[in-house]
């Protein structure tokens, strides 16, 4: 019973909508993220992203004054008794760490102090060059990096909150899967669209056993069909009759199901357009039937509404026994025999 209980809460997507999926044993794996470079460097955590950019920094102003300082060694600028007409490459530069200071100057400054690039080398002119428009592609793209990462709505979507717990209840007269969506900002997203992924294992009519097989499991807001707009609270349904993968689900094998219920929330910012994704998950010990939600939205006397996050994830038990069946069959028969 424990091992059961231990299978059926394995998840591949946690609450917060993290993937749980490890890739493993996959060949060239390093050549395909070096490969794409832009998106492995944006996907780094930021403690890897401020080591890349430091690292950036010091490693340029380094491999640069090693090449200076070979550059000044060739010329013979380092030799001892030379004489008043000698003209070294770079003043002031005797050592690798003199090399290393001026390859930082230079890099970080267009105004030379006490070390400065003479006419004597064009290498060391053309050295110069090369690590200004070197070193400033890579402070590009280390900067984009930065920025597009701060500018991606991942933390928007962090904004975003799922109910803990899904409920079944008729509404409308309509047995429904019920989750509660609400924005956590005062500014509003548009364009919401809630999607479901039912991912359970499945058997097809060959004898194929596929472990995670995923179906469409389709919700509204009420009857409307259009993107709702997402400032209040919204309680989102899913119909449960025979076109739904959830089909036959009853308050007997709801536990005993083994399924994963992946819901996803599109929607588009109104202050810069871009398009945030947010995601949860449901496992049949996290939907509750015969359960409702309490309200969370409630009117104060000066005319305005209060969304009460108190009782978000606050449910209630249905008191009419008759709404907790779902015997579509019975429910039918017991219509046709009322009109008769």
């Amino acid at each position: 019973m424990a091992n059961r209980k231990t299978e059926v809460q394995r998840r591949i997507v946690s609450k917060d909508g993290h993937n749980n999926v490890r890739i493993e044993n996959v060949e060239g794996m390093v050549r395909m993220y070096l490969h794409d470079i832009w998106t492995t460097v944006v996907d780094m955590k930021w403690r890897y992203k401020l080591t890349l950019f430091a690292s950036t920094f010091v490693m340029t102003w380094f491999i640069f004054g090693v090449i200076f300082y070979f550059i000044a060694l060739g010329n013979g600028d380092f030799e001892a008794g030379l004489n008043s007409s000698h003209t070294p490459c770079m003043m002031n530069v005797e050592t690798l760490t003199g090399a290393f200071l001026y390859s930082l100057e230079s890099q970080t400054t267009i105004g030379y102090g006490f070390r400065y690039i003479t006419e004597e080398c064009p290498l060391a002119i053309f050295t110069l060059v090369a690590q200004l428009v070197i070193t400033g592609l890579a402070e590009i793209f280390v900067t984009g990096a930065f920025l597009a990462k701060l500018a991606r709505p991942k933390k928007r979507a962090e904004t975003i909150k799922f109910s803990q717990l899904a409920v079944i209840c008729r509404h409308q007269g309509k047995l429904c899967l019920m989750v509660r969506v609400a924005n956590m900002r005062k500014s509003p997203l548009i364009q919401c669209q809630l999607t479901g992924k039912l991912l359970h294992s499945n058997v097809t009519e060959e004898g194929e056993k596929t472990q995670v097989h995923q179906s469409s499991v389709n919700f509204h807001m009420d009857s409307s069909g259009e993107c709702p707009f997402l400032i209040l609270p919204i309680t989102f349904y899913h119909v449960l009759d025979e076109h739904s993968p959830l089909a036959g689900l009853n308050a007997e094998n709801l536990h005993t199901r083994a399924f994963e219920l992946l819901i996803t929330l599109n929607a588009t910012m109104e202050s810069t357009a871009a398009t945030c994704q947010s995601r949860t998950s449901y496992i049949p010990q996290e939907i509750l039937w015969g359960y409702e939600f309490k309200p969370v939205l409630f009117s104060t006397t000066g005319g305005r509404f209060v969304a009460d996050f108190k009782f978000f994830d606050k449910v209630q038990v249905i008191n009419n026994a008759a709404l907790l069946s779902n015997n579509t069959e019975k429910q039918k028969l017991e219509e046709g025999y009322k009109n008769e």
